[in-house]
């Protein structure tokens, strides 16, 4: 009895032994050997590990620049020179770097957007949106509460006075963090040469989409009207901006439109300035610009 009581172990251990002589020897000879220019271009690349480029860090780009797959340029927190640099150690055309940016689909902040109630409860858009919207009549609008700000890696969004989330455009990397954030997916990034933009996502058309949001946009349009051919379509009541479809975007779009959800954008989305409106002044009758 005793000697089978050593017996099975000593077999186990063999056993293990045994493989894991086999799995050496399998390492030492079959093994990838890895391209020793991609550690050198993740040491070229900012380390940020934000995403943007379409991988999950840096080193995967770096493996996906030095096969070819990718430009040096679709690093999108790399300064131009950086990507010349690693452009000349590997030999290639570094690409042409397109500055993207995110964009928010609201511009209804504290004093554009009807409130029906205060919220009071925790500071972030993820518990407001799930009690009543944060006191907004919107169900669709931003809640303003800085989810984004917060989860921004590189700092590049603030919140203005008016509750609505300024981003620098200079700061911003496109990595997507602010677009994951949002509880209502409000974020979009866009190139930042695509300036007209709709600020609006409510889905309603008229009286019922201007009674919760002065800068609503209520269907009417009129910017699809002015655009060039096949540029904006109304899509559930909204805009939609395709520049794959239509001819080149011009400010001409906006003029018409009676609310100002549809902007021509050549800088930041948001500024300070018109963060607050008169509590007895007609909602109907009443605009000011977010930017």
């Amino acid at each position: 009895m005793m000697q089978n009581i050593f017996i099975a172990p000593a077999i186990m251990t063999g056993v293990g032994l045994f493989f894991g002589i086999v799995l050496a020897i399998a390492y030492k000879f079959l093994r990838v050997q890895d391209d020793p220019r991609i550690e050198k271009v993740e040491e070229l690349l900012p380390g940020s590990n934000c995403g943007a480029c379409g991988q999950p860090g840096c080193h995967g780009f770096a493996e996906e620049v030095v096969q070819g797959t990718q430009q040096p340029s679709a690093c999108t927190v790399s300064s131009p020179d950086a990507i010349e640099v690693i452009a000349d150690f590997l030999d290639v055309d570094p690409g042409k770097q397109e500055k993207r940016v995110a964009r928010l689909h609201c511009a209804g902040g504290k004093g554009q957007a009807h409130q029906i109630a205060e919220y009071r409860g925790f500071e972030n858009c993820h518990a407001a949106a799930l009690v009543s919207g944060g006191g907004k009549g919107c169900s669709w609008g931003c809640l303003g509460l800085a989810d984004c700000e917060n989860a921004c890696t590189f700092q590049a969004i603030q919140m203005t006075q008016n509750a609505l989330p300024k981003v620098d455009i200079d700061k911003c990397t496109a990595c997507g963090d602010c677009v994951a954030a949002c509880p209502r997916n409000l974020f979009e990034i866009v190139p930042l040469n695509h300036q007209l933009f709709v600020q609006c996502s409510i889905p309603l058309e008229g009286e019922a989409a201007r009674v919760l949001c002065i800068t609503a946009c209520d269907a009417c349009g009129k910017c699809a009207a002015d655009a060039a051919p096949n540029l904006i379509r109304m899509e559930n009541n909204l805009p939609v901006v395709d520049y794959t479809a239509g001819g080149p975007a011009q400010k001409e779009a906006t003029f018409r439109c009676p609310t100002g959800a549809i902007q021509w954008l050549e800088s930041a989305q948001f500024s300070e300035k018109n963060t607050s409106q008169r509590d007895n002044e007609d909602p109907y009758t009443r605009f000011v610009s977010p930017q």
